[in-house]
């Protein structure tokens, strides 16, 4: 125990008391301070093969903060545009990704602007 002397001499453990009260408090897990909602994880990744002219799932359904990566599993290159330019990838080679997280609801329509009848959309809830 951490212990003082004051003035007149006498040794005065108030402060140590105080300091080491503070230190148990702060580890115990009883009182921790609850987490406020910018505390919490982010939602886990969620995939978009592209493989055989098309994107899989075709239809993805996440939460709002999730992080979607798109993954070039063909042997020619593609792209994930949005139809209302919220993302938009580069030319995706074989074996290269894009990933966009998505921070609002709604409903996100894209496509391959190589091959235009490539499509999928991503829903956030």
């Amino acid at each position: 125990m951490i212990t003082k002397r004051n003035v007149s001499g006498r040794v005065s453990t108030g402060l140590a008391m105080l300091v080491m009260t503070v230190m148990l408090f702060a580890k115990s897990p009883s009182v921790r301070a609850s987490s406020s909602n910018h505390d919490q994880p982010a939602a886990p990744p969620a995939a978009v093969k592209i493989d055989n002219f098309s994107f899989t799932p075709q239809t993805l359904t996440i939460s709002v903060g999730t992080t979607v990566t798109w993954t070039n599993r063909d042997d020619i290159p593609h792209t994930a545009v949005s139809t209302e330019g919220v993302f938009k990838s580069k030319v995706i080679d074989t074996d290269e990704k894009f990933s966009y997280t998505f921070t609002k609801a709604g409903t996100y329509s894209y496509y391959c602007t190589i091959h235009p009848k490539m499509t999928g959309k991503v829903v956030v809830q």
